[in-house]
């Protein structure tokens, strides 16, 4: 059993006060990355396989490959390139199981405690904004933002630099009063290298994959182990 009032303090301390901005990443840190996870591994290779009148996994086997070699590009995020590459509506086959979209655990807790204490909560992500459009339009998050940044404004995705100067300019960025939260670890070092000051990563991204620790980093499993939001 925990401790008397144990319930009510957060088990990774970050001093609040400190803290003016909020980086959000979208998949795998506000939304359960299992619906992109089942569309590229699983939804789009069954309709591939539908198309070309082959197998599932001769499906996957072909696609894999193509989408591997995108991986931490700025392409490998982009519905443009997708469609065009596979000939096939890639929002609509999104739009198809878009049932599997889900806001991970105690999210809209954090950004309503965020929004009440005054933080600037921006949405930095590497997702298409089509891809965006959709998914707020289901989890209806879009109030709680100051500013929705997508990486294809910018022409070049959070894993490089140049992505980060440009959100530093847009934002008039304090590094040293600012927070992001991500997932991947590229991502992760990335802003580490551009000396974003507090940085948090996401152990468990999805819901269908056991919480597995991201190395060099402070980890959370869910936003619950940083709140309250304590500024007093």
């Amino acid at each position: 059993m925990a401790p008397l009032g144990a319930e009510n303090k957060p088990s990774v301390a970050i001093d609040w006060q400190e803290i003016d901005t909020i980086l959000l990443d979208l998949d795998g840190t506000l939304l359960d990355l299992n619906f992109d996870l089942h569309f590229w591994m699983e939804y789009l290779p069954l309709v591939y396989a539908e198309k070309h009148n082959i197998g599932h996994q001769e499906a996957k086997d072909t696609i894999m490959p193509i989408l591997k070699a995108e991986m931490g590009k700025l392409s490998w995020y982009c519905l443009d390139y997708w469609q065009a590459k596979f000939e096939l509506d890639i929002v609509e086959l999104k739009l198809n199981i878009s049932h599997l979209i889900q806001v991970l655990p105690h999210v809209k807790d954090f950004l309503v405690e965020a929004r009440v204490n005054n933080k600037k909560i921006i949405l930095a992500t590497n997702a298409h904004r089509q891809t965006i459009k959709l998914k707020m339009s289901i989890v209806q998050l879009e109030g709680y933002f100051d500013g929705i940044i997508s990486s294809h404004d910018y022409g070049v995705a959070k894993q490089e630099q140049g992505f980060w100067k440009q959100l530093s300019a847009e934002l008039n960025l304090n590094k040293e009063r600012t927070i992001f939260f991500d997932d991947s670890l590229d991502v992760l070092k990335s802003a580490k290298q551009f000396d974003i000051k507090y940085i948090v990563a996401i152990s468990k991204p999805s819901s269908k994959i056991e919480s597995k620790t991201v190395p060099g980093f402070t980890n959370i499993v869910d936003f619950s182990e940083i709140l309250p939001i304590n500024t007093n």
